[in-house]
């Protein structure tokens, strides 16, 4: 939490619960083990703030990250989604927000909360199946579930891999890193047998220092060669955002969200081999309605970068035609 987005925050939940609402938040910690009330010299004054606040945790980052970014709000509605609270996460920032009024994903989530509460780590969280719960958007069907890692990790990987190799009508892509070997590999078949229209855009200096990562590393080079083949087919595009190494601001292309026919996945969780560890919900809507909005916003966020320029030895070719 930074800036006016953190103080807009702990003011609305200091009032909440001057209004009589229990109010509990967790909250990623890179630095320290967790204790049941952090000494205040040890946080930032807005996570001060927040412990005097509310009653609140940290989360101990390492090597698992609590990446979750969601809201249950009395039991009965969820806010969730890809952004951070900080006010580069409004302000510079592509991020994609549901929020989805049902007492059983609220129940789902809740028992993610609480497995978080209670543990105060990552490991042995999200180890449950959700149900489908019956909505509707547009006044269509929409059906919604959600999947928790690292209890589910591997299944989230799977699922996004699974939903692409299905598709026969369209893809679209906005995730910060593609690096799951099942949802890299799942794509490029895609691509090769050019199945159907695929339109991607990822965060081009995070892919970057993947790729250095897989190199220097040994054991996941041989993803390398897939993420060219997706550069190579010319239906990526890549935002040249200010490297995460850098001083603030940053400008991220952070919205996570993939489009497969008239499947919507979104959350908080990168299409990334890592986010099967850490703390990530992975939502899985089915609406044609609701997939027609997504696949309209990954379109024109790859269009506002698929002239961008690419890193030395690469070409860009032009997006195909629709």
């Amino acid at each position: 939490m930074e800036g006016d987005a953190g103080n807009a925050l702990v003011k609305a939940l200091d009032d909440a619960e001057a209004r009589g609402v229990r109010v509990r938040a967790v909250y990623n910690d890179e630095h320290r083990k967790p204790v049941p009330v952090p000494p205040p010299p040890q946080l930032p004054s807005l996570l001060q703030r927040l412990a005097a606040a509310v009653p609140s945790t940290a989360i101990p980052g390492v090597p698992d990250l609590m990446h979750h970014k969601y809201v249950v709000r009395d039991g009965d509605t969820v806010w969730t989604g890809s952004a951070n609270w900080t006010d580069d996460a409004w302000s510079r920032m592509e991020n994609v927000i549901v929020t989805i009024p049902s007492t059983d994903l609220a129940a789902a989530y809740t028992r993610d909360f609480e497995q978080l509460w209670q543990k105060q780590h990552v490991l042995g969280t999200g180890t449950f199946d959700d149900t489908p719960a019956q909505l509707t958007f547009g006044g269509e069907p929409l059906s919604v579930r959600v999947l928790f890692s690292p209890g589910r990790g591997r299944a989230m990987g799977q699922l996004v891999a699974t939903h692409i190799g299905n598709a026969r009508q369209r893809i679209r892509i906005c995730s910060p890193v593609l690096t799951s070997g099942p949802i890299l590999g799942t794509l490029v078949e895609v691509l090769d047998d050019k199945r159907c229209d695929v339109l991607a855009t990822t965060d081009g200096p995070q892919m970057t220092e993947a790729l250095n990562q897989w190199e220097a590393d040994g054991r996941a080079e041989w993803k390398g060669p897939l993420y060219e083949k997706v550069r190579a087919s010319g239906v990526l595009a890549e935002k040249q955002s200010v490297p995460f190494q850098a001083p603030p601001p940053h400008n991220y292309m952070h919205a996570k969200v993939v489009v497969c026919d008239d499947v919507v996945l979104t959350g908080s969780y990168n299409c990334s081999h890592s986010g099967e560890y850490n703390a990530e919900n992975l939502l899985e809507i089915r609406s044609r309605g609701f997939a027609d909005l997504c696949a309209t916003f990954c379109e024109q966020v790859h269009q506002r970068y698929a002239a961008t320029a690419r890193p030395s030895g690469t070409t860009a070719a032009p997006p195909p035609s629709r």
